[in-house]
């Protein structure tokens, strides 16, 4: 009797697991084939339409909004200088067409000097004069008799600089312009120099300053000091 129990259990067990698990699968799987593959909503395209949609596709894409280009960086406020004050109307005239406004302002410092630009000392007031007037004709303007130092009377000086270096560049220059007895020496004197402050600097500015400061033996474009940007605001 046990025997025959068990093995009614088993042939149950199994009419169970045949019904729920096979036979429902088997009706279930025609199903879930036909909503797989839809055939009534399968269209064949043409060789024109799926040209037509390409070009549909390509014109989207093309009538997109273009994002807006980058801003290009702006300095808040840069300094061109220093220049000796002789330099500045031709320098004011060179910033005219930038069209800056109240964006420009100036300013003036006293700087210790430690090298300057000169022709020796010439033997009275005459021959200074005289070679004072050579100068101007080679379009040399910017430059001074001394008079009050003893040891450099009658001397000329063509610029005092804070390098060694910005002073052998300044002669470069009047070299070209025919000055030929220039020198560069050592020179601890105060001398006044002027510098251009410009707010609101965008990169094609910072370009024509700096094409503006090359013409200047002993300038720079820097970034405002603290001072400085109190003063352009």
């Amino acid at each position: 009797m046990r025997t025959v129990f068990f093995l009614l259990l088993l042939a149950n067990l199994g009419f169970f697991a045949w019904t729920y698990l096979g036979a429902g699968r088997a009706s279930d799987e025609p199903q879930l084939i036909e909503q797989q593959l839809n055939p009534n909503e399968i269209r064949l395209l043409t060789g024109d339409q799926v040209a037509k949609l390409a070009a549909d596709r390509a014109k989207q894409a093309t009538e997109r909004p273009k994002p807006p280009p980058p801003k290009a960086p702006v300095a808040a406020c840069l300094e061109l200088g220093g220049f000796n004050p002789g330099d500045v109307a031709q320098v004011q005239k060179a910033l005219e067409p930038l069209g800056l406004g109240s964006r420009l302002s100036q300013r003036r410092a006293e700087e210790i000097a430690s090298y300057w630009v000169f022709m020796p000392p010439l033997r009275n007031r005459q021959a200074a004069n005289n070679k004072a007037a050579e100068l101007r004709k080679l379009g040399v303007e910017d430059f001074f008799i001394v008079q009050e130092d003893p040891k450099f009377r009658f001397a000329i000086s063509l610029g005092v600089f804070r390098t060694e270096e910005a002073a052998k560049a300044r002669l470069e220059e009047l070299k070209k312009k025919g000055v030929r007895t220039g020198r560069v020496g050592p020179r601890e004197t105060s001398v006044q120099k002027v510098y251009f402050a410009v707010k609101e600097v965008p990169e094609a500015l910072v370009a024509k300053l700096n094409e503006l400061r090359q013409g200047y033996a002993g300038t720079e474009l820097k970034d405002c000091g603290a001072e400085e940007k109190r003063a352009a605001n």
